[in-house]
């Protein structure tokens, strides 16, 4: 039993110092952190204390868009229930190039696709690879409020120019 278990953490430590060797993944790593995803999909964030156990798990913030509803920062983990551990590397390149999800849904308006539309195919790649090296967190962020709906999360409110925070929340 001894055996066993120190043979599945000497695979675990060699899997990660792979990970960590990689060009590729360490480029996705870069431009993950460069880009800012952190702020939109770790907990914590948009509150002053990221919880990094959790990084990139989903965020506990939505944005409200005036007419488009509120939208909470997904789980890009590769946990296969709550994030995209179903997704293929070429799915998640999709979906931050053209905004498109495997499902035919696209993604929030506040999701900077049209600018990661501007990275190369080796860059877009290097991200899906590191999201895919990612460790899986289990964490279900709510799906889009609508116009109106209920909000069950925390928010910030995005609001045309010249409009005050007074007649936003009339």
């Amino acid at each position: 039993m001894l055996r066993i278990a120190l043979a599945l953490l000497t695979a675990s430590v060699v899997a990660s110092t792979a990970m960590a060797d990689d060009p590729q993944i360490m480029r996705g790593k870069y431009l993950v952190t460069f880009g800012g995803c952190n702020d939109c999909h770790t907990p914590g964030y948009f509150l002053g204390k990221p919880d990094m156990s959790r990084f990139l798990g989903g965020s506990d913030v939505g944005f409200e868009i005036p007419g488009k509803g509120v939208f909470v920062g997904p789980n890009i983990t590769p946990d296969k229930e709550t994030g995209i551990g179903t997704w293929t590397r070429e799915q998640i390149v999709t979906a931050i190039q053209t905004g498109q999800r495997p499902d035919g849904r696209i993604l929030a308006p506040i999701m900077p696709w049209h600018a990661l539309a501007q990275l190369t195919a080796d860059d877009a790649m290097a991200i899906a690879a590191f999201l895919q090296s990612l460790n899986p967190v289990s964490h279900q962020v709510p799906d889009p409020f609508g116009p109106g709906e209920k909000v069950s999360t925390f928010m910030f409110r995005i609001m045309p120019p010249g409009e005050t925070a007074a007649a936003a929340a009339q």
